[in-house]
């Protein structure tokens, strides 16, 4: 091919809107999507299905949802700002729907309210959206027929429009929807009436540890879109590096009015778009700072019994219920420990994650944001071994307060566990035992706690 017809092959691209492979990097939909078009006559052609979906929002947890294309969030659509487009939405639902164009400026028939716009969308019919973008950046598709019960069931997705002319190379774009459930305990199926008390928070309908993580290597320019149609606003949070919030589903944020920041309020209805530099490796979380909004499976309803002596109530308790244990005193984090003996199905532990160092103890709207200087592909590269001399080390270990155990116990809960029926071993060096959950503190022989039935443990040993 000769220089004069790469020329005009360009000007050819460029005069028609259509985006060349090399004139914008590709969006990653962590745990998601991207969905493909083909060109019919200048116009790229898409197609949505709308469809009840699974969708798995963590290992041993799974939803019945509605999504698109047999997932939620539905694919990811990506265009060019000039690009004419044509949407074809089928419907699979056993209800009406409709497709809002959530920021984007087209016609106004093809604003999607259905009764306002349009026609409801019936199930068993397909219809065609068409029109030409003449904008660019982050904007959002959702259902606007019955709303309310649709986006609560996960129906919703990105439309990014990248601009004609890419002002700085972007090496990794991310792109991420904040969402919240309400799944009763032993569920699968999220209660979309409820207004407040939601005890599921996702990112791309995914809780910790279902998120992927956001792997980029030393020294890349990283953008991470943020899009919320959830019930409530979420500050969304990055250890390791301040960024500049630069976009929002109006449009571009002008250099004047950017700053530094570590955390950003995403509204309701809103996208927001983080850009920084990777400059320092390792693993850096990211994620609401709701603190309540980085774990699973919350209950609201419960009382407080921090610092609350329940010994001699656990020992009445314990005589009609062999076997209970009373917790919440020393504080939450023994939670992930409580895992392992089990709840509902089909219900997350309210705090997991094993790390390299121990209990990550998180959940709901976080992942882990590798930075490698040695990778060659985006995989996920494991944890990061930090160098010699780099991590926080013990310097000073004094005697544990009375009662404290590893960690703590989730206030207000009470869980029955069976006492080992094991016999005690004659105890030859005169150690001393305690329960793990403070209620003997001194003991000579091996056993079981005469409150809670646990093992008793070495009292300057570990756990057994």
């Amino acid at each position: 091919m000769t220089l004069k017809h790469s020329i005009l092959i360009a000007l050819l691209f460029s005069t028609a809107g259509i985006a060349t492979a090399q004139s914008y990097t590709p969006v990653v939909t962590p745990n998601g999507a991207t969905l493909p078009w083909k060109m019919e006559n200048g116009v790229k052609v898409f197609h949505l299905t709308a469809e009840p979906v699974k969708c798995e929002i963590a290992p041993g947890m799974v939803g019945n949802c509605w999504g698109y294309n047999g997932r939620t969030p539905g694919p990811t659509i990506e265009a060019v700002e000039g690009d004419r487009v044509r949407i074809l939405v089928s419907n699979k639902l056993p209800e009406a729907t409709s497709v809002h164009w959530h920021g984007v400026l087209l016609p106004n028939g093809m604003d999607g309210v259905s009764g306002l716009n349009q026609k409801r969308i019936m199930p068993g019919e397909t219809y065609a959206y068409e029109f030409t973008l003449r904008q660019h950046g982050t904007q959002m598709y959702h259902p606007h027929a019955d709303e309310t019960l649709q986006m609560a069931m996960g129906m919703e997705g990105f439309f990014i429009i990248h601009p004609k002319k890419q002002e700085k190379r972007i090496d990794r774009d991310f792109a991420i929807i904040l969402q919240e459930w309400m799944f009763p305990p032993g569920a699968a199926t999220p209660n979309p009436s409820v207004m407040t008390d939601f005890n599921t928070f996702t990112f791309n309908s995914r809780a910790y540890p279902g998120t992927e993580p956001l792997v980029v290597k030393l020294g890349q320019r990283v953008r991470i879109r943020l899009g919320n149609l959830s019930m409530d606003s979420h500050p969304i949070h990055i250890h390791g590096f301040y960024f500049r919030e630069v976009g929002t589903d109006g449009g571009d944020i002008p250099p004047s009015a950017q700053f530094p920041e570590t955390t950003v309020n995403v509204p309701v209805g809103a996208t927001r778009d983080i850009e920084f530099i990777a400059d320092e490796p390792g693993d850096w979380i990211f994620h609401c700072h709701k603190s309540h909004h980085a774990m699973n499976a919350m209950n609201h309803e419960v009382p407080n019994l921090t610092g609350v002596d329940q010994d001699a109530a656990a020992k009445i308790i314990g005589k009609a219920v062999p076997g209970y244990m009373a917790m919440g005193t020393k504080g939450m984090g023994d939670m992930q420990d409580m895992a392992q003996m089990g709840g509902p199905e089909n219900t997350l532990p309210m705090m997991t994650g094993e790390g390299p160092h121990g209990p990550i103890e998180m959940g709901g709207m976080f992942t882990i944001l590798k930075v490698r200087d040695d990778i060659t592909d985006y995989k996920d590269p494991g944890f990061y071994h930090a160098p010699k001399g780099t991590t926080a080390y013990l310097v000073e270990k004094s005697p544990a307060p009375a009662g404290a155990g590893q960690g703590g116990h989730h206030h207000g809960a009470s869980m029955e566990m069976a006492p080992a029926q094991s016999v005690p071993p004659k105890n030859d060096a005169k150690t001393l035992y305690m329960c793990p959950m403070g209620h003997v503190h001194h003991q000579a022989q091996p056993g079981e706690c005469p409150v809670c039935g646990m093992k008793l443990v070495p009292e300057t040993g570990d756990k057994k």
